[in-house]
This record gives structure tokens, sequence and C-alpha cells, in this order.
């Protein structure tokens, strides 16, 4: 067993670079481009929906209060009819990357503790490095990509940005891995 104290380094190395990793995959490649298509007739969807002032948050249409009403044939005619959607609306005026980046940086962290704590309980001081490896990556693959396929399966998320996400996940495990095995007090 290896004490959490101990792994403060390669939590906190591992965070940066899997920031800074995502960082240069999201802003110099096309490799994201595609995960969100442009809307047909967006301006005159957005005028349309503009004058209703939606709250931000998390939207389904058409909406039900209780699963009778689900089952309803009025639901059922609206789902038909469509069209029928899963949005998220997010806040008017100028986008900031800010508040984004900063709790993405807390979760790498996060991963990066979790990580540590799973191979530590796992792992003495001085382990081989390729137990190392295989703890830290898999632990981090799984912070990082498994949850991913939930959006995917129960709210329709393209299957292909899911893939690419899950890609991103797995860099992101190999250089938390990596990291950890250079970084594994000995």
């Amino acid at each position: 067993m290896t004490a959490l104290v101990a792994l403060w380094l390669p939590i906190l190395v591992a965070a940066v670079l899997v920031f800074v990793a995502s960082s240069l995959i999201h802003m110099f490649t096309p490799w994201h481009v595609n995960d969100f298509a442009k809307l047909p007739h967006e301006d005159k969807v957005m005028d349309a929906l503009r004058g209703f002032s939606i709250a931000p948050g998390d939207y389904l249409v058409p909406g039900f209060a209780s699963q009778r009403e689900m089952a309803s044939p009025e639901f059922a005619e609206k789902t038909k009819r469509g069209p029928v959607m899963k949005m998220t609306v997010l806040p008017s005026g100028e986008t900031s990357m800010a508040r984004s980046l900063v709790l993405w940086f807390i979760y790498c962290l996060v991963v990066g503790l979790l990580a540590a704590y799973i191979t530590g309980q796992a792992l003495p001081m001085g382990a081989a490095s390729k137990r190392v490896f295989q703890f830290a990556g898999a632990t981090a693959f799984i912070g990082y990509a498994a949850a991913l396929w939930q959006a995917t399966i129960w709210y329709n998320r393209a299957w292909t940005a899911t893939l690419r996400s899950t890609i991103d996940g797995l860099l992101y495990a190999i250089i938390t891995a990596v990291v950890f095995v250079w970084l594994w007090p000995g």
C-alpha cells in the first residue's frame, strides 16, 4: 500500500498534462468539430424561441410530468408529430470558457486523485512499472471515458462523438498512467 499523500506530485502533474493535451486537441485539431450539428434554419429557430425567454436548463420536448402522462394518447400524438428533442439551454450573452476550464481542471485532479487512491491501495512503494501503469491507467480511463457512454445510451448523443471522446479518454488515461509510472515513489 502507498499512502495517498505520497502521490500528490503524480496527481498534480497528470492533471496538468491532461489539461494541456485536451486543450491542444480542442483548440488545434478538427477532431471534435462535428460533435454537434448545425441546426437547419438556425436563425429562424432562434428567432422563434427567443420570445419564450426559456430559462437555462435541460429540457425534454415533448415533456411529461408523470408516467401516466407519458402513456397518454396526447403524448403519443405529440411525439409522432415531432420534433422530439432533448436540449440544454445555456444563458444568453457572451460565452466564457473560464468556468468550464476551471471545472475541467478540478475534474482532472479528481480523476488523478482516484487513480492514486486505487493504485496506492493496490500497490506498494517501488511497485513494478507495468502494474502501476495498469492500475492508474484503468482507473483514469474509467474516470475520463466510461460515463460518456451513458449520454449516448440515454440521451441519444451521436455515437461518433462518444467514440471520439472515448479515444480522448484513452489518451488521457495513458498520460495519467505514464506520469504515475514516472513519479511513483520508490
